[in-house]
């Protein structure tokens, strides 16, 4: 009896212990399913799914009192590039302005294999909440603000390699790149459009075709660096068909894009190509950029385009920019702009830079420049202290044609993804301006 309770509860044993150890290699299998698929960061893995997961939360706070825009700022064809002022309500204890934003995305990525490649579905959360206060006033919702709900930013589905297939939301494959300008400061109507080049704003009426959205995509890399892509976009709306050719070698990236807009209805409202051009030969880099766009329904056109170039001699780096846009119903506009830095020390570079635009090239005084210098240390191999001072100027018939300012911020990076950083900016005109900002990424 004692003999065969002992042959049974060894087989019990042995049964557990197999039974374990089939457990265990399973999820010894399962773990491989993301280095297969080439997927690293914070994974977690099934049978035949690795799901990545990534995100980020960033705060930023301003305080001060800086909501004006000093002499209605730089009117550009893309919008207006505003020029910190104090915005004085006629009362001191009643000026400070503050906003405060918290943003953060939380994104799960599910890729599995398949016959045709790997097959994946994408899903992102995202919560901004933003509050403005301008002279002290009832805060009231900023620009981004989510109305304080989690929204979901993207959810699409993609299969493919070499060519690949998306279905659902997500962002635009249109390629807008090869357009930001290599000086310091940038170029005015650049800033407005993101750095770069593109359409006006709304209120100019000549906006580039709408994108993103609901899509189908088609994406194919035909090698040599050469991509193709095609797609219908903003299927929620009225409808944007988007082609675009890519090609990434030997020191150079170009693209060509073109998108007809409200194409569900069986007539194109509007018509939007962007083009662009980077070259690397040795120490010389060349770009070229260029957006236009046809509102059909008024018959009227737009053009916007940028040159940057820039060289590095030694410890200096030398670049220019310039870029022009007009068009019907729009003035016609051009700006330039230069910068040289030098590497002074290890961990030490100085900036030195100037740009100029001039709203109307058909009238006088219209005309804007900022000229400024920058200093950026590295105190240590975790904190970045820059500092920078410069002068905006213009020979428009305002009360003040010019307004002297310095900035400086202090950058933290002690690792693990986290930033945070304290700036303060004060103007000649009044305006003040204090930031505190900070931010974490996982993947």
């Amino acid at each position: 009896m004692k003999l065969k309770s002992l042959i049974l509860g060894s087989v019990a044993a042995a049964g557990l212990s197999t039974a374990g150890f089939a457990a265990d290699l399973g999820v010894l299998t399962s773990l491989d399913v993301c280095d297969s698929l080439g997927i690293s960061g914070l994974t977690i893995s099934s049978a035949d799914n690795c799901l990545a997961i990534s995100g980020k939360v960033s705060y930023e706070f301003s305080w001060g009192d800086y909501a004006g825009n000093w002499n209605g700022g730089v009117v550009t064809n893309a919008g207006t590039r505003n020029i910190m002022d104090d915005n004085f309500a006629g009362a001191a204890d009643i000026n400070n302005d503050w906003t405060s934003k918290v943003e953060s995305w939380l994104k799960f990525v599910g890729t599995a294999s398949s016959d045709f490649g790997p097959a994946s579905a994408t899903i992102k959360l995202k919560n901004i909440d933003q509050w403005v206060v301008t002279n002290e006033a009832a805060a009231v919702a900023g620009g981004d603000h989510t109305g304080g709900n989690i929204v979901i930013d993207e959810a699409f589905v993609q299969v493919g390699d070499t060519t690949t297939l998306m279905a659902g939301k997500k962002g635009t494959i249109a390629n807008r790149d090869d357009d930001e300008p290599f000086n310091w400061l940038g170029l005015f109507n650049s800033d407005a459009v993101d750095k770069g080049v593109a359409g006006t704003n709304a209120a100019r009426g000549h906006e580039f075709p709408s994108l993103g959205g609901h899509v189908i995509q088609v994406v194919s890399n035909l090698g040599n660096g050469v991509t193709l892509k095609g797609g219908l976009e903003k299927l929620e709306t009225t409808g944007t068909a988007v082609g675009v050719l890519e090609y990434a070698g030997s020191g150079i990236t170009a693209h060509f894009t073109g998108a007809a807009g409200g194409i569900l209805d069986g007539v194109v409202n509007t018509w939007g190509i962007h083009a662009g051009f980077t070259g690397t030969f040795d120490a010389f880099k060349v770009r070229g950029a260029g957006a236009w766009v046809n509102n059909v329904a008024a018959n009227t056109t737009y053009y916007n385009v940028l040159g940057s170039a820039q060289a590095q001699f030694d410890m200096f780096t030398i670049a220019l920019s310039g870029e022009a846009s007009g068009g019907t119903t729009v003035n016609s506009q051009a700006g330039f702009g230069g910068s040289v830095g030098a590497t002074v020390t290890e961990g030490v570079k100085v900036n030195l830079g100037a740009r100029w635009f001039d709203e109307n090239t058909a009238a006088v005084n219209t005309e804007t420049y900022q000229i400024a210098a920058q200093l950026v240390a590295a105190v240590t191999e975790t904190i970045t202290l820059t500092g920078e001072v410069g002068v905006y100027g213009t020979n428009k018939v305002v009360p003040a044609a010019t307004d002297f300012y310095g900035k400086a911020e202090l950058g933290w990076k002690p690792g693990g993804q986290f930033e945070s950083s304290l700036g303060a900016e004060v103007h000649q005109n009044g305006a003040y301006k204090v930031t505190f900002k900070a931010s974490k990424e996982f993947k």
